[in-house]
Protein backbone atom coordinates (compact mmCIF):
# COMPACT_ATOMS: atom_id res chain seq x y z
CA UNK A 1 0.00 0.00 0.00
CA UNK A 2 0.89 3.67 -0.51
CA UNK A 3 -0.52 6.84 -0.66
CA UNK A 4 -0.37 8.71 -3.68
CA UNK A 5 0.30 12.71 -3.28
CA UNK A 6 -0.77 15.48 -5.82
CA UNK A 7 -1.97 18.67 -5.72
CA UNK A 8 -5.43 20.21 -6.23
CA UNK A 9 -6.08 23.84 -6.42
CA UNK A 10 -2.97 25.12 -3.94
CA UNK A 11 -4.03 21.56 -1.56
CA UNK A 12 -2.66 18.98 -0.93
CA UNK A 13 -4.62 16.01 -2.17
CA UNK A 14 -4.18 12.37 -1.37
CA UNK A 15 -5.10 8.84 -2.12
CA UNK A 16 -4.33 5.05 -1.23
CA UNK A 17 -3.02 2.94 -3.92
CA UNK A 18 -2.29 -0.54 -4.03
CA UNK A 19 -1.51 -1.39 -7.50
CA UNK A 20 1.77 0.31 -7.63
CA UNK A 21 5.41 -1.44 -8.68
CA UNK A 22 8.57 -0.89 -9.66
CA UNK A 23 9.34 -1.07 -13.44
CA UNK A 24 12.62 0.16 -14.23
CA UNK A 25 15.68 0.44 -12.48
CA UNK A 26 17.94 3.92 -14.13
CA UNK A 27 16.65 5.60 -13.93
CA UNK A 28 13.86 4.52 -11.20
CA UNK A 29 10.58 4.48 -12.55
CA UNK A 30 7.34 3.18 -10.84
CA UNK A 31 3.51 3.04 -11.50
CA UNK A 32 1.02 3.13 -10.14
CA UNK A 33 -2.63 2.13 -11.73
CA UNK A 34 -5.60 4.92 -10.76
CA UNK A 35 -9.16 4.80 -11.71
CA UNK A 36 -10.20 7.53 -14.20
CA UNK A 37 -12.66 8.64 -11.77
CA UNK A 38 -10.56 10.00 -8.93
CA UNK A 39 -10.09 13.69 -8.63
CA UNK A 40 -5.73 12.47 -8.22
CA UNK A 41 -6.00 10.71 -11.85
CA UNK A 42 -7.02 14.75 -12.87
CA UNK A 43 -4.86 16.33 -10.79
CA UNK A 44 -1.26 14.03 -11.99
CA UNK A 45 -2.77 14.72 -15.60
CA UNK A 46 -2.75 18.55 -14.85
CA UNK A 47 0.51 18.94 -12.74
CA UNK A 48 2.45 15.85 -14.92
CA UNK A 49 3.77 15.02 -11.22
CA UNK A 50 2.95 13.23 -7.68
CA UNK A 51 4.62 11.47 -4.85
CA UNK A 52 4.23 8.06 -3.64
CA UNK A 53 4.67 7.80 0.07
CA UNK A 54 4.51 4.11 1.75
CA UNK A 55 3.40 4.20 5.45
CA UNK A 56 3.55 1.78 8.39
CA UNK A 57 0.93 -0.31 9.91
CA UNK A 58 0.46 2.97 12.14
CA UNK A 59 -0.75 5.15 9.46
CA UNK A 60 -3.70 2.11 8.30
CA UNK A 61 -6.54 4.21 9.34
CA UNK A 62 -5.78 6.70 7.80
CA UNK A 63 -4.51 5.12 4.49
CA UNK A 64 -8.16 3.76 4.64
CA UNK A 65 -9.50 7.05 4.92
CA UNK A 66 -7.83 8.08 1.86
CA UNK A 67 -9.11 5.64 -0.05
CA UNK A 68 -12.56 5.58 1.48
CA UNK A 69 -13.51 9.79 1.01
CA UNK A 70 -12.78 11.33 -2.68
CA UNK A 71 -11.17 14.50 -3.30
CA UNK A 72 -14.00 15.79 -4.90
CA UNK A 73 -16.59 15.37 -2.41
CA UNK A 74 -14.04 16.52 0.74
CA UNK A 75 -10.60 18.13 1.65
CA UNK A 76 -8.02 15.62 2.75
CA UNK A 77 -5.03 17.77 3.00
CA UNK A 78 -5.15 18.43 6.44
CA UNK A 79 -5.04 14.49 7.27
CA UNK A 80 -1.59 14.30 7.21
CA UNK A 81 1.30 16.23 7.98
CA UNK A 82 2.40 17.92 4.60
CA UNK A 83 6.05 19.41 3.26
CA UNK A 84 7.35 19.49 -0.19
CA UNK A 85 11.08 19.03 -0.93
CA UNK A 86 12.07 19.92 -5.11
CA UNK A 87 8.90 20.44 -6.59
CA UNK A 88 6.26 22.50 -4.59
CA UNK A 89 3.17 20.79 -6.56
CA UNK A 90 4.41 17.35 -4.90
CA UNK A 91 3.05 17.21 -1.41
CA UNK A 92 4.68 14.59 0.90
CA UNK A 93 4.36 13.06 3.71
CA UNK A 94 5.86 13.58 7.49
CA UNK A 95 4.38 10.91 8.76
CA UNK A 96 5.49 8.46 6.19
CA UNK A 97 8.38 6.54 6.67
CA UNK A 98 9.76 7.16 2.80
CA UNK A 99 8.40 9.48 0.21
CA UNK A 100 9.33 10.16 -3.08
CA UNK A 101 9.23 12.41 -5.79
CA UNK A 102 7.50 11.27 -9.15
CA UNK A 103 7.99 13.47 -12.81
CA UNK A 104 5.32 12.43 -14.71
CA UNK A 105 6.97 9.85 -17.61
CA UNK A 106 4.20 8.45 -19.41
CA UNK A 107 0.61 6.75 -18.56
CA UNK A 108 -1.48 4.16 -20.37
CA UNK A 109 -5.35 4.27 -20.36
CA UNK A 110 -7.13 1.49 -19.95
CA UNK A 111 -10.70 0.77 -20.24
CA UNK A 112 -11.13 1.64 -16.11
CA UNK A 113 -7.88 3.05 -14.59
CA UNK A 114 -4.71 4.82 -15.83
CA UNK A 115 -1.75 3.61 -15.24
CA UNK A 116 1.02 6.38 -14.73
CA UNK A 117 4.57 6.07 -15.23
CA UNK A 118 6.91 8.13 -12.42
CA UNK A 119 10.39 8.85 -12.57
CA UNK A 120 11.77 9.08 -8.90
CA UNK A 121 13.58 12.71 -9.01
CA UNK A 122 13.82 12.76 -4.84
CA UNK A 123 13.40 10.04 -1.95
CA UNK A 124 13.28 11.07 1.65
CA UNK A 125 13.13 8.60 4.01
CA UNK A 126 13.84 9.04 7.67
CA UNK A 127 17.13 7.70 9.46
CA UNK A 128 15.24 5.03 11.48
CA UNK A 129 13.93 3.63 8.37
CA UNK A 130 17.16 2.79 7.23
CA UNK A 131 19.56 -0.01 7.77
CA UNK A 132 23.23 0.41 5.90
CA UNK A 133 21.83 3.71 4.55
CA UNK A 134 18.78 1.81 2.93
CA UNK A 135 15.11 1.72 3.49
CA UNK A 136 14.68 -1.64 5.41
CA UNK A 137 11.18 -2.21 4.94
CA UNK A 138 10.69 -4.75 7.64
CA UNK A 139 11.35 -1.31 10.33
CA UNK A 140 8.87 0.80 8.09
CA UNK A 141 6.48 -2.45 8.56
CA UNK A 142 4.66 -1.48 5.45
CA UNK A 143 1.65 -3.44 4.32
CA UNK A 144 -0.22 -4.84 1.41
CA UNK A 145 -3.98 -5.18 0.39
CA UNK A 146 -5.11 -8.49 -1.13
CA UNK A 147 -8.20 -8.84 -3.44
CA UNK A 148 -11.34 -9.54 -3.18
CA UNK A 149 -11.12 -9.99 0.08
CA UNK A 150 -9.95 -6.27 0.82
CA UNK A 151 -7.60 -7.46 3.44
CA UNK A 152 -4.71 -5.67 4.93
CA UNK A 153 -1.86 -7.78 5.66
CA UNK A 154 1.92 -6.73 7.20
CA UNK A 155 5.13 -8.27 6.07
CA UNK A 156 6.25 -11.66 7.21
CA UNK A 157 9.33 -13.00 7.90
CA UNK A 158 12.73 -12.99 5.19
CA UNK A 159 12.54 -16.64 3.44
CA UNK A 160 14.81 -16.27 0.47
CA UNK A 161 16.75 -13.96 -1.54
CA UNK A 162 16.02 -12.49 -4.75
CA UNK A 163 18.50 -13.54 -7.66
CA UNK A 164 20.27 -16.45 -5.57
CA UNK A 165 18.05 -18.67 -3.96
CA UNK A 166 17.33 -20.35 -7.14
CA UNK A 167 21.02 -20.71 -8.50
CA UNK A 168 20.83 -24.59 -7.13
CA UNK A 169 18.86 -25.01 -10.54
CA UNK A 170 21.78 -23.38 -12.88
CA UNK A 171 23.92 -25.77 -14.41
Amino acid sequence: MVIVGSKFKDKANFMAVAWVSRVNFDPAVYSVAIGQNHLTHDCILENKCFSINIPGKDLVEKTDYVGIVSGKKEDKSGIFTVYYEKNKNIPLIEEAALSMECKLLDYVKLSSNTIFLGEITGAYCKQEFLTNGIPDFKRIDCFILTMPDNIYWGLGENFGSAWSSGFKFKK
